[in-house]
């Protein structure tokens, strides 16, 4: 791997990472979710036998097919589920933010209720490989919001059928319904709805460009979480790090993508060898080793810096999705960081327990992104409309400033709803 030394000079050029470009798509996106938006299931229904190769009648999963996939799955991958579902329940219902009010003034009273969002869609990617923990991740915080109806969408195998834990997943999260519909046009379904799928309030879940480009181009109609792009890890790290930690960690980070980031930085050249030289002797035993090659080829880094503190700035800068600190008192690091979307501490914390089990989102913004969003979470889920109540005292209080404002603004009406109000 590249190993370099920070400087002035290089620290932009650095920085730099793989990012989502939707613009080569948007033409072929744009004709997809128009052509769903006017022609609904008929246009979903050539799309799944363009892209995915099969003619469906129905796209929804019925009880049926549920059913059937809950028994196929091995037991002890359901246990895993479970486990993991608990967790994250347990994480996300910490989150659930409680309704206030105060007197902001003598007869001014003010405050904030909660409410869910009516309808959400989560979207699953399918393909090569199924990732239950994506829907994991989607689904339970939007229940436990309490959101009304939570549909998943997924592309369908050559067979016409959801692959089995994924399906499983849907339904052991709480999803109320499965639709076997993927690409930009499951987006656009979900966003202006069809004859079979109702329209959403919000997209969540990851995707490709397709996907992507689809979620940007329906915002407005409907939220998204985030734009989303290749993931990335960057680990600061002092000598007492661990190296085959390290190196492992970079290499699961490199697995899941051929643009995806790995990023060390170290105050210790000798842990630097040292990672450099692990990384080279597992990679050969890697199940993904092409992919995890071409990762660390692109997007694999190394940066020597001359203390913490000029790790930790560095690290601001690059806003990671995933940031793990392998320090001696990586706890004292904390207080100090600004930007990165989810934090892992200390050298018995992979990034794989939160993707998994610990009960932290996995859904994260990336590249540069972690700067003004925060990873999905409960309150993704909600609204949070003001509410307040003005007394006659009130009235007395705010009329000094509600009245001279208005009327400089040159809005008289507003000024006059409030004079008539002080009359008797």
């Amino acid at each position: 791997m590249k190993i370099v030394q920070l400087k002035k000079e290089n620290r932009i050029e650095l920085l730099k990472r793989s990012q989502i470009d939707s613009n080569s798509v948007l033409e072929t996106v744009q004709d997809i979710v128009s052509d769903v938006k006017n022609n609904q299931d008929n246009a979903l229904r050539s799309y799944t036998k363009k892209f995915d190769g099969v003619d469906l009648k129905e796209f929804l999963v019925s009880d049926d097919e549920v059913n059937e996939s809950l028994s196929k799955i091995d037991p002890e991958l359901t246990s895993s589920i479970k486990k993991a579902a608990s967790n994250i329940r347990k994480f996300h219902q910490a989150q659930l933010p409680e309704e206030w009010s105060m007197e902001i003034d003598n007869g001014v009273t003010a405050g904030q209720i909660i409410r869910p969002l009516d309808k959400v869609g989560c979207y699953i990617p399918g393909g090569r490989a199924a990732y239950p923990s994506s829907i994991l991740m989607t689904v339970i915080p939007a229940k436990v919001a309490g959101v009304n109806e939570i549909i998943c969408c997924t592309p369908p195998g050559r067979n016409g059928k959801v692959d089995d834990v994924i399906l499983a997943t849907a339904y052991l999260a709480g999803a109320h319904k499965v639709y076997k519909v993927g690409g930009a046009q499951a987006i656009a379904a979900m966003a202006y709805g069809t004859e079979t799928i109702d329209p959403v309030d919000k997209i969540v879940g990851p995707g490709n460009i397709f996907v992507t480009a689809a979620k940007k181009m329906v915002y407005g109609q409907v939220d998204i979480e985030f734009p989303a792009g290749p993931s990335e890890v960057l680990i600061i790290a002092d000598k007492t790090g661990n190296p085959h930690f390290i190196a492992m960690d970079m290499l699961a980070q490199a697995e899941h993508d051929p643009q995806s980031a790995s990023v060390l930085v170290t105050t210790s050249p000798e842990l630097a060898e040292k990672v450099d030289l692990i990384i080279e002797s597992e990679l050969p035993n890697m199940k993904r080793k092409k992919i995890i090659q071409e990762s660390l080829d692109n997007n694999g880094l190394i940066v020597l810096v001359d203390d913490i503190n000029e790790a930790v700035d560095f690290s601001n800068d690059y806003a990671p999705e995933h940031l793990m600190i392998m320090t001696a008192q990586p706890e004292e690091i904390v207080p100090d960081i600004e930007n990165a979307a989810s934090i892992f501490l200390g050298d018995l914390t992979p990034v794989a327990a939160g993707d998994y089990g610990s009960g932290t989102n996995h859904v994260l913004p990336t590249a540069f992104c972690a700067r003004m969003y925060s990873g999905l979470s409960t309150e993704s889920f909600l609204k949070k409309p003001t509410i307040q109540k003005i007394t006659k005292d009130g009235l007395n209080s705010l009329k000094d400033v509600v009245i001279p404002l208005a009327e400089y603004e040159g809005l008289y009406a507003h000024a006059e709803s409030f004079r008539r109000r002080l009359g008797d």
